[in-house]
Formats: structure tokens, C-alpha cells, sequence
């Protein structure tokens, strides 16, 4: 936990994710759309992403174990949680809080 605790550390979005889950993807790009940057870790492309999935799983209960998407440094969850923030107009005030945008424009 402390691997991931140090890599959302100072960084508004984090994604942790794998190049070939589409879910990833589609989160990757609704959180860019409000004009964030999210930092965006690639599990499958990393030495040691296989330990940090399993930090996922084992201790945030990250089902499955990507996308795990964290805003604010805090855990928010998966695309359905996610999803659910972008559906309840709940995200871009979430962005706007972490510092990750500065103005949300809701045309």
C-alpha cells in the first residue's frame, strides 16, 4: 500500500490501468475531456505492476483490478463508480476540488 500511497501522492488524477482493458480506456478519456491530465500508470507495461495489482485487489478491493481511479489522492473506485460520479453531475466538482481543473464550462 505504501508503493501506492507514494505514487498518488501530489498528482490531482491517478489512474492505474492496463493498455488493453477498454474500461480503462473509456475512463482515461472522460476525465481527460474535462481538460485533466490524469497520471495514468500502465500495470501491463510496468516491473512491477503485477504487485501493485494485487495491492489493488488485496487491500482497496479493487473488483476487477483496473481501472482503479484515485482524484484528490483519495480512492474513488472503478468505471462504475466513476460512471456513476459522471451520471449524479458529481465528477467536475471533484476534478475542480483535487486542483486537476480549474473551470468546468457544463454546455
Amino acid at each position: 500500500m505504501d508503493t501506492i500511497t507514494s505514487m498518488v501522492a501530489e498528482k490531482p488524477v491517478v489512474i492505474f490501468s492496463k493498455s488493453s482493458c477498454c474500461m480503462s480506456h473509456t475512463i482515461k478519456s472522460l476525465i481527460s475531456s474535462y481538460g485533466a491530465n490524469p497520471t495514468v500508470y500502465e500495470l501491463d507495461e510496468m516491473p512491477n505492476g503485477q504487485a501493485i495489482e494485487s495491492a489493488l485487489v488485496q487491500q482497496l478491493k479493487c473488483q476487477p483490478s483496473v481501472p482503479a481511479v484515485f482524484i484528490g489522492k483519495q480512492f474513488v473506485g472503478g468505471a462504475d463508480q466513476v460512471m456513476s460520479l459522471q451520471v449524479r453531475n458529481q465528477l467536475a466538482p471533484m476534478l475542480i476540488r483535487s486542483n486537476a481543473i480549474w473551470v468546468w464550462n457544463r454546455t
